[in-house]
């Protein structure tokens, strides 16, 4: 966006976000940002007070994600919301093949909307609930971020998960006790044992703590 006016409520684009994004994507992660600032926000899918600090606590905390998906993956965001982790993941890796889940229809209107004006033709948006495609969809990794306990995240989640795959639970501090009170569900769909990751982007600009439930070694890389 260099040389362009930046609309009012958009925050600028931070040295860090240099480091982050390949060079070439660099303008397609400050369009979305602009989109997540202006029509996010007036269509409530962002909080007015999100909007200055969007590149910290929701960009960047999303892309720490990035260190643990595998190289070429198919990715389903589960309730995408404002396509965060999901199309911050597609923005900054273009090898992978994402998929947004929303059920609700304005959401995937402006979901459809970004992935339109971007170009990002690996990205696709489904209206539906997760359970909808239980038996006719399977991804290597399937991300939810602040969608519901992990208790309840489980049953939506893991029979999306493809046998090689993960769960990557996006989760704050309670992320322990959220494996704890899950312990019936995990046993009931079979899961292997949880990990807490405390994962950073490369330059450390933010961190995020992930709970991946992963089938295969191949899900375990990174």
């Amino acid at each position: 966006m260099s040389g362009q006016q930046i609309p009012s409520g958009t925050p600028p684009t931070p040295e860090a976000a240099r480091g982050a994004f390949p060079s070439e994507r660099l303008a397609l992660a400050e369009r979305y940002v602009e989109l997540l600032a202006t029509a996010g926000v007036e269509r409530g899918l962002i909080g007015p007070r999100e909007a200055p600090r969007l590149w910290e606590r929701h960009v960047f905390n999303c892309l720490a994600l990035a260190s643990v998906v595998p190289e070429s993956a198919t990715l389903a965001d589960l309730g995408s919301g404002a396509g965060l982790p999901g199309l911050a993941l597609a923005v900054a890796r273009p090898d992978l093949r994402v998929t947004l889940v929303e059920p609700l229809l304005r959401r995937t209107t402006f979901l459809e909307e970004v992935v339109g004006e971007l170009g990002l033709d690996g990205v696709e948006v489904v209206r539906a609930r997760a359970e909808e495609l239980h038996g006719s969809r399977l991804f290597d990794v399937v991300t939810a971020r602040a969608l519901a306990p992990l208790e309840r995240l489980l049953g939506w989640a893991w029979p999306l998960v493809a046998p090689e795959g993960a769960l990557l639970a996006m989760k704050g501090s309670s992320a322990a006790e959220e494996i704890a009170s899950a312990r019936t569900r995990l046993r009931t769909l079979r899961c292997p044992e949880p990990e807490v990751l405390e994962l950073s982007t490369p330059d450390d600009a933010s961190t995020a703590t992930v709970v991946r439930v992963a089938r295969g070694i191949r899900a375990r890389l990174g």
